[in-house]
């Protein structure tokens, strides 16, 4: 196999890796980011808080990662990475 195939390999694997790694770390947060939204929502909503009255926009943030798109994810990446390994050691 000559370099370029092999570097090739290695990026599939470590971005499957990655997408399983980074799914698996959003799904352990989700804990922590539903009460952060909590107290943002408080802080929002208390009287004489200057973002009190305005429209609230989209920011593209979720409040917590969905648990159905992570698994997906999850299970993508981990097929992914698994494929590559197969492909480097055959």
């Amino acid at each position: 196999m000559d370099f370029y195939s092999d570097v090739l390999l290695q990026l599939v694997t470590a971005l499957g890796a990655a997408l399983f790694v980074a799914n698996a770390y959003a799904l352990l947060r989700r804990g922590a980011d539903r009460r952060s939204a909590a107290r943002a929502a408080v802080t929002r909503g208390r009287p004489g808080s200057p973002v009190r009255n305005q429209v609230r926009t989209s920011t593209g943030r979720l409040d917590q990662a969905p648990i159905l798109r992570s698994v997906c994810f999850m299970l993508l990446g981990l097929v992914v990475a698994v494929w590559g390994l197969g492909s480097i050691f055959s």
